[in-house]
């Protein structure tokens, strides 16, 4: 007997699992782009990120749980005091774009296949993700005085995201 992968045990194809396992390290990666900031800030957003990912494993949703497990083994585990890489896309504007297409599809994919709730808390995870990635370094200011905490830019891919997990 060939015992099943995780993913297969939820009801989920190898393809729909790496759109759901992919989907929260895009989202931090799409809301960190959203404005540019300093390489320290953006470590920083990255970082938080990643402990909002973390910290999803000891969900009381199994599959919210096991996607955050995947994420922390394959990307970094900030309680081994792990970093994250930095990713910058080289157009965050399209990148923002595609990752709220793949969001709009894992909403559609959770309506079809999940339990309820864990389609509830996958979507809330996400917006949290998102909500602590734009809310951990202000921008603009001086020499890190003033600035906005959540920029317009920031404020607009939290709440289109959002949507996208409304709709």
């Amino acid at each position: 007997m060939t015992e099943l992968p995780l993913y297969a045990t939820l009801g989920f194809t190898d393809a729909e699992w790496g759109l759901l396992v992919g989907l929260p390290q895009s989202v931090l990666v799409a809301a960190s782009a959203a404005t540019p900031d300093s390489t320290r800030k953006t470590r920083a957003e990255t970082a938080a990120g990643l402990d909002v990912i973390a910290d999803a494993r000891a969900s009381a949703s199994p599959l919210v749980a096991a996607i955050a497990g995947s994420i922390v083994t394959e990307v970094a585990d900030p309680t081994l005091g792990e970093e994250a890489p930095v990713i910058e896309p080289p157009d965050p504007a399209a990148y923002a774009q595609d990752v709220l297409g793949r969001a709009a599809e894992a909403n559609a994919l959770l309506r079809a296949k999940a339990e309820k709730a864990d389609a509830e808390t996958y979507r809330h995870w996400l917006v949290e993700v998102a909500e602590s990635v734009v809310g951990a370094a202000s921008s603009g200011g001086v020499l890190g005085l003033g600035g906005e905490t959540v920029t317009e830019t920031e404020r607009a891919f939290r709440d289109d995201l959002a949507k996208a997990l409304t709709d």
